[in-house]
């Protein structure tokens, strides 16, 4: 149909356009999640109603400026060559925007299952990574010139309906111009003080909440709130109360405090005399547990990581604690529990945290993080840079001064076969590693190394010719390729002299995805970890359910070492140790324990539910204080001790 003649014509066929591509695209999303996500007819209802409240919201914030323009220029403008020229290519930059937008959110759901967030805001950040890893993964140039097209087509197309003429022809007059104008900012206001993006995820079903959700609308959202404040936004008690409980909770029989009230400063002591091998930790990047045939996978692209496993300590029931590298970073260097909002290698104030390398560099050890691309990304540098490790990474930002307080090496061309958007493939960061531990044993200097792969990331490229799935094709390739170069380093340093007295640990820093249908799907942070080479101890499982803040804990409870701690982490093998983990997504806090879990989220809301893992399920239940107490005072005092520098040396 035919626009009227009118000022607005551009704008409002703007807005229905923006809101016939925005069902489109939210349409497109549901029938993609629609056989994961569990939704009902009214879930689909909802979805679609609460969609174009956000969707008209996003409308009336793309053109208010117009309006605004729109009510102060004089009618003897209105139809001018400058009119004209302004009107054009504002409708098809913003067009060109929004279309641009609705490509990406294709390629962030399926990366992330999910509308924008807080992920895509730091995409903003790291220009080169992410960029590349978009050359990389799509076809660019194709990409780009479909957005101009298509932007060219429907631009022309609404040339054609005379929306443009209507508006240049028309004489609205000054008063109309006012009225519409204030009915524009009136819901431009209401929607900005009523409508959170909170209102979204009022539904169980995180499916559900993704898609009532506007991409732009959620960008804004999290731009805005990338850091939460606990003690805002949280259920709280006490905070003597708080740190009561989690004393009581991290207490043992081989642990003594070292500091009354609001610590959990300790003393572990082991009557046994030490053993101190040297410590290689190698993180892997998204590595779900059911990549493995230990865990039920079928097609058999991990026969390395299946191997090791039997032949060491296999950890069966660990989670992670979040879905990004940087949460899993936190958890294996600070063996804290997840606080909401960024993880704490991303914030301010970050140095001189007490850290795992803390431990082993009081005990002599050099410490040194190894990384495949360059370290500016995620704050990783200087993150590490500044709590205790060496820094060896592949340095791209050259004007980019990180500050740090340790030494940092640069993984040079001649020592690169292949690398991507993330970095350098697995094989050649191990290579690092191995030169770097050559290096120390020679200078006598026992180390513990925390390596970083990249390969298992999209665009999923690796080295041609090392497995027999052609790289950039899949995911289950670049798992397979991960899994190869495991073994090549193994093979690689078993004649090394230093190899007998070395532990390795290989865990995952997250899963590959975190999308169900749950609010928290808990078997989307199910990751391997297995110890190997560990003196003096026989291949074994290990079933009860722990996180990644217990790796260390457990690990120098096998050495018999004494030693300081910070930790949340415990000795799973302990005794007195009781089952439980954390798991988090940018703003829901979870608490497990065997059964049962409790989500805290922002508004200081506490939810309850039991939890099977053998059938995935969670059903809500009459709230459990006891778990409830737990699991605040683990999340309450984490945010505490870093707010207030507790977790400082």
């Amino acid at each position: 149909m035919k626009s009227a003649k009118n000022r607005y014509a551009v704008l409002f066929g703007f807005a229905g356009l923006f809101l016939v591509l925005s069902f489109l695209v939210r349409t497109a999303l549901l029938i993609w999640a629609f056989p994961q996500a569990g939704l009902s007819f009214s879930g689909i209802l909802s979805v679609y109603a609460k969609g174009f409240v956000f969707d008209a919201g996003v409308a009336l914030f793309f053109t208010i400026a117009y309006a605004l323009y729109l009510l102060v220029l004089p009618q003897r403008l209105n139809n001018t060559v400058f009119n004209r020229v302004f009107t054009y290519t504002g409708f098809f930059l913003a067009l060109m925007i929004v279309i641009f937008s609705f490509f990406a959110e294709f390629t962030f759901w399926g990366e992330y299952a999910g509308r924008f967030d807080f992920i895509a805001v730091d995409y903003l950040i790291y220009t080169y990574e992410v960029i590349s890893n978009i050359n990389q993964s799509y076809p660019l140039p194709l990409l780009i010139g479909g957005v101009l097209l298509a932007t060219a087509l429907l631009t022309w197309w609404c040339s054609r309906r005379g929306m443009f003429r209507n508006s240049f022809q028309s004489r609205t007059p000054f008063s109309k111009r006012i009225l519409i104008f204030a009915l524009l900012l009136g819901g431009v206001l209401a929607h900005a003080f009523l409508i959170s993006n909170t209102w979204a995820e009022k539904s169980k079903n995180r499916y559900q909440q993704e898609l009532s959700k506007a991409g732009v609308y959620s960008f804004i959202s999290a731009y805005l709130n990338n850091e939460l404040a606990y003690d805002k936004y949280y259920l709280l008690e006490d905070d003597d109360k708080a740190f009561t409980t989690i004393r009581q909770q991290l207490q043992s029989p081989d642990a003594q405090y070292l500091e009354n009230g609001r610590s959990i400063y300790r003393n572990i002591t082991d009557t046994l005399a030490a053993i101190k091998p040297n410590v290689i930790m190698i993180t892997i990047e998204s590595f779900s547990a059911d990549f493995m045939t230990r865990f039920g996978n079928k097609e058999h692209i991990t026969p390395v990581l299946d191997s090791i496993a039997q032949n060491g300590i296999l950890f069966t029931n660990m989670y992670a604690t979040g879905t990004r590298t940087v949460r899993g970073m936190e958890a294996l260097t600070l063996a804290v529990p997840p606080t909401p909002g960024q993880s704490i290698v991303r914030r301010r104030n970050n140095e001189n945290l007490f850290s795992a390398a803390s431990i082993f560099r009081k005990s002599g050890y050099e410490a040194t993080f190894f990384y495949g691309g360059d370290g500016y990304f995620d704050n990783m540098n200087k993150f590490f840079g500044n709590n205790g490790y060496d820094i060896t990474d592949r340095l791209r930002h050259r004007l980019v001064d990180d500050k740090l307080a340790s030494k940092r090496t640069n993984i040079p061309d001649s020592a690169v076969q292949f690398e991507n958007a993330w970095g350098v493939c697995d094989e050649d960061i191990y290579k690092a590693a191995i030169k770097s531990a050559d290096e120390k044993y020679a200078a006598g200097k026992p180390f513990y190394d925390f390596i970083m792969t990249t390969s298992n990331h999209r665009p999923f490229t690796y080295p041609g010719g090392k497995i027999d799935i052609p790289s950039g094709t899949s995911r289950e390739g670049a798992v397979k390729y991960t899994d190869y170069a495991i073994g090549q380093f193994l093979k690689a340093i078993q004649d090394k002299p230093w190899y007998k007295n070395t532990v390795i640990i290989l865990v995952a820093d997250h899963c590959a995805s975190s999308a169900g249908k749950n609010e928290i799907e808990i078997s989307k942070y199910h990751i391997p970890c297995i110890f190997f080479n560990v003196p003096d101890t026989a291949p074994q499982e290990i079933p009860v359910m722990c996180s990644q803040i217990d790796i260390y804990p457990t690990l120098l409870k096998m050495l018999h070492w004494s030693y300081q701690t910070n930790f949340y982490g415990k000795n799973v093998l302990d005794s007195s140790y009781q089952p439980r983990a954390m798991v988090s997504t940018y703003q829901k806090l979870a608490y497990l324990e065997t059964g049962k879990m409790v989500i805290l989220s922002p508004q200081q809301k506490a939810q309850c539910f039991s939890w099977s893992p053998a059938k995935n399920e969670e059903q809500p239940i009459p709230m459990d204080n006891t778990l409830l107490s737990h699991s605040v005072a683990h999340y309450q005092t984490a945010y505490s001790l870093f707010k207030n520098n507790g977790m400082r040396k």
